[in-house]
């Protein structure tokens, strides 16, 4: 048999992957099996071999993915705006609005159910959320330097806007109807604008 070139391999890789988002989205990651993946892929479980040692790499495949989704609405948030207040309220609107999707909600569901297990799954998981508390911190420091807000404690404020963003994912994972997301949105907006300083107005 030939082998694949780059490209191909690429595309083969990333048909498994978008069939690990089916299969999580369905059933969670937990129930998927690796030959559920590869059926949904249509590939032959050699094929997903050739990519992935075992099942918990697609787990880590599917939250680099999600990490590249974030670093590329980073770089286009700050390109479209000057303001910090503007680029956390967009990215925090933005992460909310990913609740629409179901695989991305499983994923993290998912992702904090393995981490109490498994030494691996938490690093990861860790490594991914300190990243999105450190891009707040920045903007929100910067944004104080800018007098945009008030003082307010860069590290603390960007937790808590991680720690409510995924905690309303999971909550929508539990409750789908608990909540109208058009009111989260509008509240989070108020709860930006308690901070933004308007000394000059």
């Amino acid at each position: 048999m030939p082998k694949l070139g780059a490209e191909a391999r690429e595309q083969r890789r990333g048909q498994l992957v978008s069939a690990a988002w089916r299969c999580v989205a369905e059933r969670g990651y937990r129930s998927v099996t690796v030959d559920d993946i590869c059926h949904e892929a249509g590939l032959s479980k050699g094929a997903f071999y050739t990519y992935f040692d075992q099942k918990q790499d697609v787990l880590f495949a599917l939250l680099d993915e999600e990490a590249r989704d974030t670093e590329r609405l980073i770089v286009q948030l700050t390109a479209a705006s000057e303001s910090s207040v503007d680029r956390t309220r967009n990215l925090v609107q933005a992460v909310l609005g990913q609740a629409e999707n179901p695989a991305l909600v499983q994923l993290r569901a998912d992702l904090w159910s393995e981490m109490q297990a498994d030494r691996v799954v938490r690093n990861r998981l860790a490594e991914a959320l300190a990243a999105r508390r450190r891009l707040f911190a920045n903007w929100i420091t910067e944004a104080v330097a800018r007098e945009e807000i008030v003082d307010v404690p860069a590290n603390a404020f960007a937790a808590i806007l991680v720690a409510l963003t995924d905690g309303l994912m999971l909550h929508r994972a539990l409750e789908p109807s608990g909540f109208r997301w058009a009111n989260v949105r509008k509240a989070l907006d108020v709860l930006l604008e308690g901070i933004t300083n308007h000394a000059d107005r």
